[in-house]
């Protein structure tokens, strides 16, 4: 028997280089368009648009010296090529040295052996070549016969130590990922080994390690057996937290960010969640977890958390620009320790073309949990746009409350006076609004996000009972989904619905109830606020219900910047008989800050009628 690899106590060697497999660039490609008929079908728009980004990413950019592999495919593939990557120096300002070229032909068969035994072909015969092109420039040539992989005859995955009887490490042992069999792929080797250690450190064995890690390969390289021993050690747990460098904050207060227990078992996915507790709550400018594993005492590891506090109070003027509301300027002023209890104070005054206003709130966190809060908000708002102009006076008392990751459940009580105009009727309206909101968010990055997804579902009425003017119940719903795809694409779907039951004549209803469509964040073609029913004159007057759907294909396109094309559709309207969905199609163009992404798209309604091209611009990611 010949010994592929055995183990001595400090992990497996590397056998297998990491492979970054580089994607092309994307070329942008002017063409010039006849003039499009009036209703071009949104599906073939779509669909033609996402065929150019796909073709343009296609194309590569001419390399000086082809490598070409042929006999294997897949992840066998992409190693063999990854170790056929040119040594540096060898093409210098375009040219190739062709003498070191040969060389490195000379070497390459040996280079591609190796890189194929993690895949299971170790009885592979490789030859390589160089020649010139039609166009002159070089070529490395390799053929590969690649001969019967190795199969694995025997598997053995045996637990010892404190944590052999865990259940949750005996349903990762006994889902190994190489089975007997199968051909030997070593990446799946190293894969089932971390998943492994990563259980058991996760359940507190944290000198967790292999005493015994062998791939055993026959003489004749045609099977392998392979035997592995995971001995977990002695449980760790959880010390006391020590907290240092916030004097300003009470104790009590900053032990709600901490994500663990005195007592709980150990694991470093703990401290994780809680330096991001820390990091996310926008008072420190440092934070760093330490777990001291040296000081240790009855497998309690204890743990320092060492803060740089921020400044407390922050003024922030801001002016910009957003096709919904036009130029704007806004103040923004936000204490984060009012009167040294970690209460925050956060005041916005913002004036815009069609928006002007003041927002003030004021937050008292909760003892016990840092997602939870009671919160009171006071907002003095006037909108002029083209359906409608209001003028809002609202007070809100919430309680929020953290259910679990990424979850927040919001009982909520607005009082509203809202003065208004829409269409031919000036009134004004009283409500009191007591309502339930649920939202959920998972994505990977809030700046730059490529997975992950979000949803928002709400309850709210209105009853005489309570003091309003009119009754009224409503549902709402919004959810917003990034799919990652190959070829550095991604997709991105959104929806919002609503529903309302009046028990009122509809037009007693103020215009911040009812549910219009159009703009940045609705159907992209269409002025915001502008699609709904019409009144008898022909006005905007907005609708009972609420229906908007949107997929955009997204292209990431070198580090900071990406195109997308886009399909909304949805409207407003009163009853499902007389439902009327407008859509609109465009291309984005997308710059990616550290606070952001700036977004411009060009979109076109799709509608007859509904008039040409029309701008929209975007800050930041919509969850």
């Amino acid at each position: 028997m010949a010994l592929a690899e055995v183990g001595d106590g400090a992990g497996t060697k590397a056998l297998v280089p990491s492979a970054q497999r580089a994607m092309p660039g994307l070329l942008l490609t002017l063409m010039k368009a006849g003039p499009m008929p009036k209703r071009f079908p949104p599906y073939l728009a779509l669909i033609c648009l996402a065929a150019l980004l796909l073709l343009a990413s296609a194309a590569l950019a001419a390399d000086p010296v082809e490598i070409e592999v042929t006999g294997v495919e897949g992840d066998a593939l992409e190693n063999a090529r990854q170790a056929l990557a040119l040594p540096y120096g060898l093409v210098r300002d375009g040219k190739v040295d062709r003498l070191w070229l040969d060389r490195f032909a000379k070497q390459a068969p040996d280079k591609v052996r190796q890189a194929l035994q993690p895949y299971g072909y170790y009885k592979s015969e490789v030859s390589a070549r160089v020649v010139q092109t039609r166009d002159g420039k070089p070529s490395l040539q390799v053929v590969v016969i690649p001969g019967e992989p190795v199969r694995v005859t025997e598997v053995t995955v045996e637990l010892k130590g404190a944590g052999a009887e865990e259940r949750r490490l005996s349903r990762v042992r006994d889902a190994f990922p190489v089975k007997r069999g199968e051909v030997l792929l070593q990446p799946d080797y190293e894969r089932g080994k971390g998943a492994l250690q990563s259980m058991a450190q996760k359940l507190g064995y944290l000198d967790a390690a292999f005493p015994r890690h062998e791939i055993r390969i026959a003489e004749d390289r045609s099977s392998a057996r392979i035997a592995l021993v995971l001995d977990t050690g002695p449980r760790f747990y959880f010390g006391p937290a020590v907290i240092q460098g916030a004097p300003e904050y009470p104790e009590s207060y900053l032990k709600r960010f901490v994500a663990f227990k005195e007592g709980e078992p150990f694991s470093y996915a703990k401290i994780g969640e809680t330096q991001l507790n820390f990091a996310n709550s926008e008072r420190f400018k440092q934070v760093v977890v330490t777990p001291e594993r040296e000081r240790a005492e009855n497998a309690r590891v204890p743990v320092v958390v060492q803060l740089t506090e921020a400044p407390r109070r922050t003024v922030r003027p801001g002016i910009g620009y957003g096709t919904d509301t036009g130029a704007r300027f806004s103040t923004h002023y936000r204490d984060l320790n009012l009167f040294h209890k970690g209460h925050d104070l956060d005041l916005s005054l913002y004036a815009a073309q069609r928006l002007q206003g003041f927002a003030g709130r004021y937050t008292i966190p909760s003892s016990s949990d840092y997602r939870s809060s009671t919160a009171l908000q006071l907002n003095l708002q006037k909108e002029d746009v083209t359906s409608y102009l209001s003028k809002i006076v609202a007070l809100e008392l919430d309680r929020n409350i953290g259910l679990g990751r990424g979850e927040l459940a919001t009982g909520y009580v607005r009082l509203l006076q809202e003065v208004f105009t829409v269409g031919n009727v000036n009134a004004n309206s009283r409500l009191v609004l007591p309502g339930f909101r649920f939202s959920k968010e998972t994505f990977n990055d809030l700046v730059r996000p490529r997975r992950g997804y979000a949803y928002t579902l709400e309850l709210r009425g209105a009853h005489p009972y309570l003091g309003s003017d009119t009754g009224l119940i409503q549902g709402i719903a919004h959810a917003n989904l990034l799919v990652p795809l190959p070829w550095r694409l991604s997709l991105q779907t959104r929806g919002d619905a609503a529903y309302s039951l009046l028990n009122d004549p509809f037009s007693d209803l103020p215009p911040s109830i009812r549910f219009f469509a159009g703009g940045d964040q609705s159907v992209r073609g269409y002025t915001y606020q502008s699609l709904g029913p019409r009144d008898s004159s022909g006005k905007v007057v907005g609708g009972r219900h609420l229906l908007v759907g949107s997929l955009e294909l997204l292209r990431a396109l070198y580090k900071d910047w990406g195109v997308s094309v886009f399909y909304d559709i949805g409207n407003a309207f009163n009853n499902y008989a007389d439902m009327r969905l407008k859509d609109g199609t465009g291309v984005g163009v997308h710059y990616y800050t550290a606070v952001g992404g700036l977004n411009l798209y060009l979109a076109r309604p799709l509608t007859s009628g509904a008039g040409s091209y029309r701008i929209h611009f975007t800050v930041g990611f919509q969850l």
